[in-house]
This record gives structure tokens, sequence and C-alpha cells, in this order.
């Protein structure tokens, strides 16, 4: 039987890559490095074999998609921000056997899913980015990216994390999963870009951004989940918080009961809000 090991929301932005190279912005993002080191060190430290990683760079009009493909290799570089992040070099091996339970579960419980193995279809930033970081030790863990919809409501993400925790119990996979996206996203005008590396949009999206991360550290997660349709659209969320809502889902939605551990101070970068936290897994229900 599977076992989920390890649940984080993780940060992927640009100005990671940036803060690794050498030159004027070295160094600018050395706490969301650590803690991407730390998620790392704490999914082996548990037994972790699988990377499932929720992309919200990868967005899907309609659908969830899964990249089963047996490895992913190559040089990656952001058509969005080329220069930020080019010559990414990644080389991991996939699971496709885990994708192909995910998509049956999703399928079962009313949502669309697809599983692909496209030579042409390489993992997006919001998985290269953490996992250049978390999963740079050999041998490399097994890396699952899943395709965020862009059209997604909050039940949705909810069933397809509910759908992920049947098919990790199914499975003989230990997985650690990550939540791959922001909290507020709002970019600002284009012009001014340069002037936000580390501000963010607007003051109020920092104040919800906070308070959000009270909730969780303090446990009030069905008091966030009330709220999260609001917080997705009025903080400008990005791939409809898809990674955020499958994420609960798969915890247990408002039946959880643990809190996040955050694992960096929260920061802001262009425009939008980041952080790392590690969710405590519930436990599970003894049998008899």
């Amino acid at each position: 039987m599977g076992e989920l090991v390890l649940a984080a929301k993780v940060t992927h932005v640009p100005s990671i890559w940036l803060s690794l190279q050498p030159g004027r912005y070295h160094g600018i993002r050395r706490p969301a490095e650590l803690a991407l080191r730390e998620i790392g060190r704490r999914a082996r430290e548990r037994g972790a074999d699988t990377f499932v990683i929720v992309d919200t760079h990868w967005l899907n009009s309609m659908g969830f998609h899964l990249n089963g493909a047996a490895r992913h290799a190559g040089s990656y570089a952001s058509r969005e921000l080329p220069h930020f992040i080019p010559k990414l070099v990644y080389d991991y091996p996939g699971a496709p056997g885990l994708a192909r339970l995910i998509a049956e579960e999703i399928t079962a419980g009313g949502q669309r899913a697809l599983v692909h193995d496209v030579a042409d279809l390489a993992p997006e930033y919001a998985t290269l980015v953490p996992m250049h970081l978390a999963n740079a030790a050999e041998p490399r863990l097994a890396v699952l990216p899943i395709g965020a919809s862009m059209y997604s409501t909050p039940e949705e993400n909810r069933r397809v994390g509910q759908a992920l925790a049947r098919a990790v119990t199914r499975g003989d996979h230990r997985v650690a999963f990550l939540a791959s996206g922001s909290l507020s996203h709002m970019f600002p005008p284009n012009e001014q870009g340069p002037e936000y590396l580390d501000t963010i949009s607007a003051p109020i999206n920092a104040v919800m951004d906070r308070a959000v991360l009270a909730m969780w550290r303090e446990g009030r997660i069905a008091e966030f989940l009330a709220i999260l349709p609001d917080y997705n659209t009025r903080f400008t969320g990005e791939g409809a918080m898809a990674d955020t809502g499958i994420l609960f889902g798969l915890l247990g939605w408002d039946a959880y009961r643990g809190r996040g551990e955050e694992l960096c101070p929260y920061f802001p970068s262009s425009g939008t809000g980041q952080v790392v936290v590690d969710f405590e897994l519930p436990v599970p229900r003894s049998g008899g």
C-alpha cells in the first residue's frame, strides 16, 4: 500500500533561479532556496520515492492532465520570462503507473483526466524550479507533474485531491506532494515590473496573504476553505488556486485538523506573495 509522507505548499518564482546564479541577483532568494532544500531533506527522511506536483504553470483549459512520461530530461527556458530562466538542465525518472492510477481515480470521481507520454510535453518551471532544489540528491526521486485547470472550481479541486489520496493508497509509492503556486498573484503594470522584484503589488494583498498563513499556522482550515473562492477571485489566484484546493482535498478538506509550518518567511516577488509551508499529515484511522 502506498503512503503520503509529505504535503507542502511551495513557491516556484523565477527569481529563485536568478538567486542561484552568479551576478547581481545572487542570493536574493536564499531563504526560499533553503526552504525548498529542506522540503527535499524531509521527503527523503520520510522515505519518499516520488514527488507529485500540481503545477500552476502547466495550465489547461479543459480537464486535469498528468505527465506520465517514464523520464523527464532536457534543458528548459521559460517562454514567459526567458531573461529569468534560461538553460535549466533537468533529468528525473517519471511515475507512469501512479499517473494512470490517479487518472483512474479522478475519472471515477466524476472529473476528466488524461495521462500523456509525449516527447515534446516537457515540465514547466513550477515543477522544475522546486525540483532543482528539493530533488538534487542522488538517486533522484521520481517526478509526476499534474497540470492545473485554469477554469476549475474549489469543489472540483477538492474532489481531485480526494482522488489523489485514493490513488496513493491503491498504489505502492511513498509520495511527497507539492502544491506549486503563489498566494496572491497580482503582477504590477509592465512598465513598473522591474521596480517590484521585492515588492507586493498592493499592500492589501500582503495583509490577506498573512491572514491566510495565520489560519494555516493555527489549524483554522475550515475557516480558510470557506473564504477560498473569494480569496482566489479577489486576490488574483494563480491557476485558480487549483494547487491549494487539491492540497486540502488530499489532506481531508474541512475535516483536516493539522497545521502548517512555514519554512521560510513570507516574501513578495514581482508583485506576488510567496512562501513554503509544510503541513502536518492526517493521523491514519486505526482499524478494528
